[in-house]
């Protein structure tokens, strides 16, 4: 049951480039921003950028952050909801996108729940599911896989199973491959994959610069795009 006494986890979406914030985002969005004070945020810095680009007359000295990253210890976790239990709302701010998706702000959500608070998802770009709205590939069957292995090996074996996936489940399979590494993935689904199987190219999804493109992997082999540094969601199906 939820404990009506405390405030409630509002899971906040942010931008996905530096693009003025309410092109992509709704007017709820500054409407709870407004209404909130305490965060937890993976980024102070970035994370005050926002909501300043938001709310510019929100004072940032009423702002308490809390920082939730990979350096974060989990005993540290049940403190992040205080707020909360003293019957503040409080606000959950992703790097990127959605809040909870390819996001450790999956665990606070968790916890909230299991504290009884009320938890609100509130309306955003998620790069995983604009990807596949716009690769044209099953989207009543599909999976998010993370990151691609770095081994070469590991990454052969990574690759071909998701394709034999794909085939066997008729079930659309993405990954995302760290930035620097875009263009090395390309080669490697072009050396790997079957001629016939579709590859979807989603980045920059949302900003001037986006570029989206699905065709097969015999097609992709005769494409020059330049993917270096630029952040994209890799999408493959096989008939």
């Amino acid at each position: 049951m939820i404990n009506e006494t405390y405030g409630k986890l509002y899971l906040i979406p942010t931008r996905l480039g530096d693009n003025p914030p309410l092109e992509v985002l709704p007017l709820s969005i500054k409407k709870i921003i407004e209404l909130v004070d305490d965060y937890i945020v993976e980024n102070e810095k970035t994370a005050r950028r926002f909501i300043k680009r938001i709310s510019s007359h929100k004072q940032q000295s009423a702002l308490k952050l809390k920082v939730l990253n990979k350096y974060t210890e989990p005993s540290e976790l049940n403190q992040f909801l205080e707020a909360c239990k003293a019957g503040k709302p409080m606000g959950l701010l992703s790097e990127a996108g959605c809040p909870g998706i390819a996001d450790p702000g999956a665990e606070i959500v968790n916890l909230a729940h299991q504290h009884h608070i009320k938890v609100v998802p509130l309306v955003g770009p998620s790069s995983i599911v604009l990807a596949l709205m716009a690769s044209g590939m099953n989207g009543q069957s599909f999976a998010f896989n993370g990151y691609i292995p770095i081994d070469k090996n590991e990454r052969k074996a990574a690759l071909k199973r998701l394709e034999r996936l794909s085939f066997e489940q008729n079930q659309t399979q993405l990954f995302i491959e760290t930035p620097y590494r875009n263009d090395q993935i390309m080669e490697d689904i072009c050396k790997n994959l079957h001629d016939a199987t579709r590859v979807c190219v989603a980045c920059d999804i949302t900003l001037p610069t986006e570029y989206i493109v699905t065709q097969t992997v015999k097609e992709w082999k005769n494409t020059k795009v330049v993917l270096h540094k630029r952040p994209a969601i890799f999408v493959i199906h096989k008939d």
